[in-house]
């Protein structure tokens, strides 16, 4: 599996705009829900939510990956936010997300959606991959790192 093959530059945002994880959330949402890849955007939050309450997905090395199952998609898909400054995620270091990717996939898939939270952290842990990342200057030049790994 490959992250290209799951996004497009529709569904990142080069620069966040949100400095709170919950809207951070919803302005992910909101690039999916555009693209018509979510048929119920609240009942999205509120199942993406309700896992971050659970338990944070800030994974650390400036990596967050709030991520759930849900009735209000019919396919895996994933969104990508960068956010230079970074923010806080609750992360398991302590230190703030720059790379935030949001994950759904329906209720009744396992197999992909936990195949892709093991790309993405694969894919993040590359140290020259998160400073092009945070060097990139639009959602192509994101889209051309996604191409490259």
């Amino acid at each position: 599996m490959k992250l290209v093959e799951l996004m497009n530059t529709d569904v990142i945002a080069a620069h966040l705009k949100s400095s709170h994880k919950k809207d951070v959330i919803r302005e992910l949402l909101d690039l999916l829900d555009k693209k018509g890849l979510i048929t119920n955007s609240g009942q999205a939050f509120d199942d993406i939510w309700t896992r971050e309450k659970h338990l944070s997905t800030g994974m650390g090395h400036g990596l967050a990956v709030p991520h759930a199952k849900s009735d209000s998609v019919g396919q895996l898909i994933i969104a990508f936010g960068l956010h230079p400054q970074g923010i806080d995620f609750d992360s398991l270091d302590g230190k703030p997300a720059h790379y935030i990717f949001l994950v759904m996939s329906p209720r009744d898939t396992s197999g992909p959606h936990i195949q892709a939270l093991a790309r993405i952290s694969r894919f993040i842990k590359n140290e020259q991959t998160q400073q092009r990342l945070l060097k990139a200057r639009s959602r192509e030049d994101i889209f051309d790192i996604f191409k490259e790994e």
